[in-house]
């Protein structure tokens, strides 16, 4: 299996799998390439609706022109990984996983944080931890965890040495739903106060109403999704 940077011809290659609507893992296959490295060069410029091998390779050119040597993030504080790991599959995944957090919507950096959080087995790390594992300023932690904290997807908890850690709980994705569910919430009443406002059966109210209508629905929808979903998959730790 071939490895380094792709070429050019196997972008054009990638990019021509895309319009012929192949999945990520026939065009790795046509390649000799992990699906991993695919998916990647397409989330990282600009998804395969948006893909174009030429913009892309110059994209990656550059980064490498700009790219500074740095140390390797540390992953659990030690060079060999628990339960025979392969570090640069670790890795590869979590640059995965960060690059698809992105194209979510959420900053890089705070993606790369939940990356480094979800792929720790205890499912928290210190600051110090962070920074180490990330090679990125104090500052930069604090900042990327005050904003996910916001977003209802880390929290923070002392340990026994007295250390804040922050962690990913379980319910993860059930807390962040009810959190999304209630920002919509919240503009079903801005919109429901617009229609009092602009006067009822006037064009802009009735606007404001049926987006208040689908984003009441969808809320209500989202919030039973969750609590079934929760209900029916989530396990329990088993207690050691």
């Amino acid at each position: 299996m071939p490895g380094g940077r792709l070429s050019q011809q196997e972008r054009q290659e990638i990019a021509t799998g895309l319009a012929d609507g192949l999945a990520y893992a026939e065009i790795a296959r046509a390649l000799d390439r992990p699906t991993s490295t695919v998916t990647r060069e397409v989330m990282r410029n600009g998804g395969p609706t948006s893909y174009r091998a030429d913009l892309a390779h110059r994209a990656t050119e550059h980064r490498a022109h700009r790219r500074k040597p740095a140390a390797p993030p540390s992953h659990e504080g030690a060079t060999a990984l628990p339960h025979g790991r392969d570090p640069e599959a670790v890795r590869e995944y979590e640059e995965l996983f960060t690059t698809v957090m992105i194209q979510s919507g959420l900053p890089k950096m705070m993606s790369r944080v939940m990356a480094s959080l979800l792929t720790t087995d205890s499912g928290s790390l210190t600051a110090a931890e962070l920074v180490q594992r990330l090679q990125v300023s104090p500052a930069t932690i604090s900042k990327s965890i005050a904003f996910l904290e916001s977003q209802t997807l880390v929290r923070r908890e002392r340990d026994e040495r007295r250390r804040e850690r922050y962690v990913i709980d379980d319910d993860l994705w059930y807390q962040s739903m009810l959190a999304s569910a209630k920002a919509l919430v919240q503009q079903v009443e801005v919109s429901r106060q617009g229609v009092a406002v602009l006067g009822p059966g006037t064009p802009a109210a009735a606007r404001l109403e049926n987006i208040a209508r689908f984003l009441d629905y969808v809320a209500e929808s989202l919030t039973r999704a969750a609590e079934q979903a929760r209900e029916v998959l989530y396990t329990p730790p088993e207690t050691p």
